[in-house]
């Protein structure tokens, strides 16, 4: 065992501990301030995606696949953090006591919760530029299109994240002068497969989808320049009826523009779990890499942490106007002239 790193040596191969910390001093004091951190994240991000949902639902009274779309990303928020209370558990227990299901789905659910958000990101991206090409002025449900993409976000997601469950167990661990300890860790058969899902992963379930909401985002902006090139070049003259005029509305501006900061939050906050993982895979080759649990715990939290930005962002981007309603439960009706005041 290094005593310098939460990386435990057996055999031929090197695994590390991951949320259990075998060799802090002040474990107390220290899983105290991480408990408080990490459940203020898991609160906030609960209250903020309901909330959320629940105006966004109460917002469209014409619920479209744009709407179902959203609501896609408060679930995918919400079941992400929904392992926290697993990953306090582990904090304080220190050796991994909730059995080989859990730590099987732990970092499995994590990671294809975030693939969700990202990939229904490019979903609504990709719907709003379809909606402008299509002429469509008001949001429109198509059931068939908004489950045959929900389904295939979820299986695409679940699919790509499944060596994450696979290869996830539960391994005895002999740590000198303490008990016998147990550690949820993830044990590749091979390094190779290890390195090829690390980068395809990435690729597919994050870079592109975030390059298919910059290309839409691209394809708009394009459409709404030309429409303005178009109107000032024929102000005064009659319209011609061979030539179609797409419209880009203010909300689909607005949307768009929400969308590049929820990327742009999601690939910050993002990206350490990334590096760290990287890191972890090469402290196999290069033993000086140091790398331990707390700051793997750390990395995790702040990655948590965009689970509850999300929909603050959004919600401050689109929907802010309506939050007042939500909090009254109600909104005010102003009175038509027709109408008097009846004692």
């Amino acid at each position: 065992m290094d005593r310098r790193t939460d990386l435990l040596h057996l055999g031929n191969f090197t695994y590390f501990s991951f949320f259990s910390d075998l060799h802090r001093s002040d474990h107390v004091a220290t899983t105290v301030v991480e408990t408080l951190v990490i459940s203020t994240v898991f609160l906030v991000s609960v209250a903020a995606n309901t909330g959320a949902a629940a105006l966004v639902t109460w917002e469209r009274k014409l619920l479209g696949n744009k709407t179902f779309l959203t609501l896609n990303l408060f679930v995918a928020d919400l079941l992400f953090v929904s392992m926290i209370p697993l990953i306090v558990a582990v904090r304080w227990t220190v050796s991994w006591t909730l059995g080989h299901t859990a730590c099987h789905i732990l970092l499995y659910v994590i990671c294809m919760s975030g693939c969700v958000t990202i990939t229904t990101l490019a979903s609504i991206s990709v719907e709003r530029v379809q909606a402008i090409l299509q002429l469509q002025t008001a949001p429109a449900l198509n059931p068939k299109t908004v489950t045959a993409t929900l389904l295939f976000i979820w299986v695409f997601s679940a699919i790509t994240a499944l060596p994450l469950s696979l290869f996830f167990t539960v391994i005895e661990v002999d740590v000198p002068e303490q008990e016998l300890l147990y550690i949820c860790t993830l044990k590749w058969p091979d390094t190779t497969g290890e390195i090829v899902w690390n980068v395809a992963f990435a690729t597919l379930s994050f870079l592109l989808p975030a390059l298919i909401i910059v290309v839409s985002y691209s394809k708009i902006l394009q459409i709404a320049k030309t429409c303005r090139r178009r109107l000032q070049n024929r102000a005064g003259q009659p319209p011609s009826g061979d030539a179609v005029d797409y419209q880009v509305s203010r909300q689909d501006m607005k949307l768009l523009r929400t969308l590049l900061v929820l990327v742009l939050s999601f690939l910050i906050m993002w990206s350490p779990i990334f590096i760290i993982t990287f890191l972890i895979l090469a402290r196999n080759f290069l033993g000086h890499l140091y790398v331990s649990s707390t700051m793997f715990f750390w990395v995790v939290t702040f990655t948590l942490a965009n689970s509850a930005l999300n929909p603050i962002l959004y919600s401050v981007c689109l929907v802010k106007n309506c939050w007042p309603k939500l909090c009254c439960a109600s909104a005010v009706v102003p009175l038509r002239k027709d109408q008097g005041v009846h004692p």
